[in-house]
């Protein structure tokens, strides 16, 4: 049986409610639960049992640690919130402003000890590679969110190392999500390694449609305050390519914006959208986000199962590549 995206969210949230995960001191947990339970979109888990079910259908031997993903994805939320002073997440407070920051902190680590004991029930022949390739897939994780606060001091980012630094720090857990499903569905190893390709593409594609999203997007569809990358000099793609494609008049002036301390934040928000629109960058993002998305396709062909099994990946890469929050 193939699952549908729809099923597989049902089967991941019929569990999530279960809250199994919620321990004694329960105010250790409850940020956790308050930061589970709003939703989001479940990309990882359902990825997870999107590659697991590419080879079989028990998808219940895939479901805990496919859970797992989703919580460690959670706990690194709730510490890159603390360290941008984010206000919302997916149009709530987040958990250092609704508590404190410790208790965001201390709650993160729990939830990434968490995370650890739902992936580990896997079938023991897998055990060892998974962990291996867990234990790669978060440092990865903390490597991209270090560039991503030494990039804040920086103003000679290039688009290389900014695509290398999102590729850590949101790609590697989508790659190694659809990998972990594969590999304990019991896929062979050159297969698996395709699968993680695969998410790797999706998740540059998810990232950079986040960088536009915070400039272009709808308050109330995407869940952030819109412009938020822009007043705090965020090094995204459309920031870094601004610089390389506009003009030198446009370039001064965006300069300027970047380094000028006092400013009304609405006036920034629309100047620097304007450069922006005028020097090209919403185009050149499009352009890379077709050129992934066309990569994920490439690695999703050499996955050697029937076609109709792949249908559910080929709509997940039109899902994502159309997404508005």
């Amino acid at each position: 049986m193939m699952y549908t995206i729809e099923q597989l969210r049902e089967v991941i949230k019929a569990e999530l409610d279960k809250q199994e995960y919620v321990e004694e001191p329960y105010s250790l947990f409850e940020p956790i639960k308050y930061i589970m339970e709003d939703g989001g979109k479940r990309l990882r888990p359902v990825l997870t049992l999107m590659a697991y079910n590419l080879y079989r259908d028990d998808i219940g031997k895939a479901l805990k640690s496919a859970i797992g993903i989703e919580i460690f994805h959670n706990y690194t939320l709730l510490h890159d919130d603390v360290m941008d002073d984010a206000e919302l997440r997916r149009g709530r407070q987040t958990v250092h402003k609704k508590w404190n920051s410790n208790v965001a902190i201390l709650s993160g680590d729990a939830a990434a000890i968490t995370a650890y004991k739902y992936i580990e029930t896997c079938e023991d022949p897998y055990l060892r590679r998974v962990i291996d390739g867990f234990n790669q897939v978060a440092m990865d994780v903390c490597k991209g969110q270090q560039y991503d606060m030494e990039f804040e001091t920086r103003d000679d980012v290039t688009e290389e190392e900014y695509i290398q630094m999102i590729y850590l720090k949101t790609s590697v857990l989508i790659a190694g999500s659809m990998r972990h499903g594969a590999l304990i569905a019991g896929a062979p190893e050159h297969e698996y390694k395709e699968l993680y390709d695969f998410g790797g593409y999706l998740g540059l594609v998810f990232q950079l449609q986040d960088d536009y999203l915070d400039v272009y997007g709808d308050v109330e569809e995407f869940g952030k305050k819109i412009g938020g990358d822009i007043l705090c000099n965020k090094k995204t793609y459309l920031l870094i390519k601004a610089f390389e494609l506009a003009s030198e008049e446009d370039k001064a002036l965006l300069k300027e914006w970047v380094v000028k301390e006092k400013f009304n934040p609405q006036e920034k928000i629309k100047e620097v959208t304007e450069i922006y629109n005028r020097s090209g960058v919403k185009e050149a993002l499009r352009a890379k986000v077709d050129d992934y998305l066309e990569k994920s396709r490439i690695a999703l062909d050499k996955i050697e199962v029937p076609e109709e099994r792949k249908v559910r990946f080929y709509e997940m890469i039109d899902f994502i590549g159309k997404r508005k929050k």
